[in-house]
């Protein structure tokens, strides 16, 4: 089965452009560019097993950010993306219901162990699945269901919550979980530390407990326990954050309205946009060092990160603006 293309990895870009100015600037991700300080980090905790309880106690941390009232309904992973490829090996071959277009290891995921998969665009049209799978906000359109929406499917329901941490609370499913949902939040994209390898599930506790057997002991290193539980508790760091992301949001958008693209989504930490020649758009802004994210199926659409400083803004102006005028 082919991979599935994802953004930051820059290997490749950088064959194509050689002669590109360093560093580049990538902005095919969406991560926060400006990533939560790390605290100072003991020897000991890269040179024993992690403890009960310094899960416990992220977990705690998790928990209090996320709105969870059972410490049983969450569970730790190195990563998001691990527990994706764990849940179709929980559930018996059946009918799956993507709402799409989204992110794609979903799909790639139920299909390889023999589920039933169909991409749909809308999530009324998931009738007759047994699971129903949702990223929401979506990546990459950022569209965004209500919970009133999601509530009403009585199928087992995989919410993917990796871009929700700058909306209000009430969006997530998180803190009044129904008992048919598993909800799925990213530590690594809010934060800026993909790196890190941390996300959680949040489930009823018979699911809980069978993605901690799947998982394994120690699944999440020490580290990432340590700097997990930090981050999580700070609550006037993600609050700046929220505000930054916004203010820098709203600067992209002008660039790129400007630069003749036309807005069609994203969320605080991406947009997507159109552009008449986006592969043109592509070359120009590879040759200046600059990396975003294309769509093979959809060529007219280009994903923008943000950029991470004054001048990584005043770079990506500067290229746009030369583009508009060639």
């Amino acid at each position: 089965m082919k991979p599935v293309a994802h953004g930051g990895d820059l290997a490749e870009v950088e064959r194509r452009f050689p002669d590109a100015p360093r560093p580049w600037i990538d902005l095919s991700t969406g991560i926060n560019p400006v990533a939560y300080p790390l605290p100072a980090l003991s020897a000991e905790s890269w040179a024993r097993l992690p403890s009960r309880s310094d899960e416990q106690a992220l977990l705690a941390a998790a928990a209090d950010r996320y709105g969870v009232r059972d410490l049983e309904t969450i569970v730790a992973a190195p990563g998001t993306q691990a527990l994706i490829q764990l849940l179709p090996r929980l559930v018996p071959k059946c009918r799956v219901a993507v709402v799409g277009p989204t992110y794609e290891e979903h799909e790639v995921s139920w299909r390889r162990h023999g589920h039933d998969v169909t991409t749909v665009g809308d999530l009324s049209e998931t009738d007759g699945a047994e699971v129903v799978i949702v990223v929401n906000p979506d990546n990459p359109t950022g569209r965004l269901l209500t919970t009133d929406e999601l509530r009403a499917r009585k199928a087992m329901l995989v919410v993917d919550e990796a871009f929700i941490d700058f909306l209000p609370a009430s969006a997530s499913l998180a803190g009044d979980l129904p008992w048919n949902a598993i909800v799925l939040r990213s530590f690594g994209k809010a934060y800026g530390l993909a790196g890190l390898r941390l996300g959680f599930a949040i489930a009823e506790p018979g699911i809980a407990a069978r993605l901690r057997e799947e998982l394994g002991p120690w699944a999440v290193s020490g580290s990432a326990l340590t700097i997990g539980r930090a981050a999580l508790a700070d609550n006037a760091w993600l609050t700046a954050a929220a505000a930054r992301l916004k203010r820098d949001g709203k600067r992209l958008d002008e660039m790129l309205i400007a630069a003749g693209f036309t807005l069609l989504g994203g969320t605080r930490l991406f947009r997507l946009a159109r552009h008449d020649d986006a592969a043109g758009m592509v070359q120009q802004l590879g040759r200046h060092g600059i990396h975003v994210r294309t769509f093979f199926l959809e060529p007219d659409r280009l994903r923008f990160g943000l950029p991470g400083n004054d001048a990584a803004f005043d770079r990506l102006a500067a290229v746009l603006l030369d583009c508009r005028t060639v």
